[in-house]
């Protein structure tokens, strides 16, 4: 009975931890549902913005639409035989799809279109298994000049300005040549709060 009774326990135990991570799953896939329906709302306002001019910009308006259609296509397509495509959100360092799993994205391409936490991106994994990322759903952006410091500890590199303190991804500081005592311009989400901010530009300092 003993035996029984610890193996009873063991198997409740299981079927909670179980319990948690599917709750969990279920709050991430909620946090990229609503990045998505926020970005595609976005776009749709902008749109309609667009329409109320007298002049209406057809070019602006049929991106601003394009871009509307692309992010709310869904996060992943069957597979075709040939490719797979998956939608997902940029946390700063990392893609996390609609399927739950997080994807890395390169670093060189990260810093060089300047990706901002939040934005929407797709990625085509080839039949030949090569990732291709696209930014697909850009976020409205901010940018601030802030101080350029790096943690000794760990060679993070960081942007800080006041109270405030970004981490930066290592390739975008060196895609820049930046260096302590430089100032970096970076993008930040406009509005949302984020731990990570991505690089514009390095203004050199005096040193």
């Amino acid at each position: 009975m003993l035996g029984k009774t610890k193996k009873n326990k063991k198997e409740d135990a299981d079927s909670v931890e179980n319990e948690d991570l599917s709750q969990e799953d279920t709050s991430r896939h909620l946090d990229l549902v609503k990045d998505i329906l926020e970005n595609t709302q976005a776009n749709i306002k902008k749109a309609l913005n667009l329409l109320k001019e007298k002049d209406v910009d057809t070019q602006a308006l049929l991106k601003s639409l394009k871009k509307t259609k692309e992010v709310s296509e869904g996060f992943v397509s069957p597979d075709n035989g040939n490719e797979r495509i998956i939608e997902g959100v940029f946390n700063g360092e990392l893609m996390v799809g609609g399927d739950g799993v997080e994807y890395n994205v390169p670093a060189n391409y990260a810093s060089k279109s300047k990706l901002v936490e939040g934005d929407i991106l797709k990625l085509t994994i080839t039949r030949d298994g090569s990732f291709i990322y696209k930014q697909i759903g850009p976020v409205e952006r901010m940018q601030l000049v802030a101080s350029l410091t790096q943690d000794d500890s760990t060679d993070d590199w960081y942007a800080v300005e006041g109270k405030d303190r970004w981490k930066l991804l290592t390739a975008s500081v060196t895609y820049f040549h930046g260096s302590l005592g430089d100032e970096v311009v970076i993008l930040l989400p406009k509005d949302s709060e984020t731990k990570w901010a991505a690089v514009e530009n390095v203004i050199k300092g005096k040193n």
